[in-house]
């Protein structure tokens, strides 16, 4: 039986984007005021009377000046906070999810035999997208300023759950999972994988779904192996539980630095990003911390967090 075991440092556990400038964003409104006060002094009509096309112009520029205001009012909102959060830029806004989703297929090196029957293990999503994902694994630290961070900047990320450090306080994850945080699988009890029966990997896994769907209310479909550490038997298992994909990553976070996989020390589009709930008993700093300097390195290199499950 194939063993797949990946390397990384898991088991040691800009510019400001704008809505444009603020010259710009007048003559947008302004041409937007005129082409509805156009619209209806044009046809010398007013009232009930005036032709439909001319009321849904003006109730479309009516909609587009209110999109803008909001858009403007986010951004705005998302650099006072950054400010407030103690990070040097306002992270960059993701594009809009793709309509089309990228099509996936595990990782070269990364296959077990019969790789086509089992869900795909990746690192990195396909995308032109100048974004990274940002994962968080296992559920150790409950700083509530975290949560508080990450909801006044709208930085979207997904956690993978470990049932022995979460319940002792799902309220916790369930207060993230209320902010549009996805709850994915990361086993019961974090066992190293390869070294467990078949049957033994299905009880941590299937496990582990069951409890995610009565705490949470919904049955995950992704999972990520402790370690990333995996064999056949455990995509099988993976499988057999409702798992769809496999994301591993590509980088993993701490308080002071980022560690990569790739020769060339660096990010790009689409990679997965991981790091963990731990506090100061693990690392040299706290969960703020880490997002500061995740942040830093993230959006000097020109690229926003997309949220993952967007593009799978």
């Amino acid at each position: 039986m194939q063993l797949v075991r990946q390397k990384g440092n898991k088991s040691q556990q800009g510019h400001r984007y704008a809505a444009g400038p603020r010259g710009r964003f007048g003559v947008a409104v302004a041409a937007l005021l005129v082409a509805a006060l156009g619209t209806a002094c044009g046809s010398g009509q007013s009232g009930p009377d005036r032709p439909a096309k001319e009321k849904a112009a003006e109730a479309g520029a009516a909609g587009a000046l209110s999109a803008a205001e909001k858009a403007k009012a986010a951004q705005q909102a998302r650099i006072v906070a950054a400010k407030k959060w103690g990070l040097r830029k306002t992270p960059l806004t993701a594009p809009p999810a793709p309509k089309e989703k990228p099509e996936i297929h595990t990782r070269d090196g990364f296959e077990v035999e019969d790789q086509e029957e089992y869900p795909n293990v990746f690192t990195t999503v396909p995308t032109e997208d100048k974004v990274v994902f940002l994962t968080i694994d296992d559920g150790s630290e409950k700083d509530p300023e975290f949560l508080k961070m990450m909801q006044e900047l709208k930085i979207p990320y997904t956690a993978f759950l470990s049932d022995y450090v979460v319940r002792d306080n799902y309220p916790y994850f369930k207060k993230m999972q209320d902010a549009g945080v996805t709850l994915n699988n990361h086993t019961l009890n974090h066992r190293y994988m390869p070294g467990l029966s078949y049957e033994q990997q299905r009880e941590e896994i299937c496990g582990q779904q069951d409890t995610i769907q009565k705490q949470f209310g919904k049955r995950p479909t992704l999972f990520r192996p402790p370690y990333g550490n995996y064999n056949q038997d455990t995509l099988r298992a993976a499988k057999s539980c409702g798992i769809k994909a496999v994301p591993l990553w590509n980088a993993e976070a701490f308080t002071n630095r980022m560690d990569y996989r790739e020769w060339d020390r660096d990010l790009h589009p689409g990679d997965i990003i991981l790091t963990h709930f731990r506090g100061k008993e693990d690392w040299k700093g706290t969960m703020p911390d880490m997002i500061r300097h995740v942040m830093k390195t993230v959006t000097d290199k020109g690229y926003a967090v997309a949220r993952l499950e967007d593009y799978l």
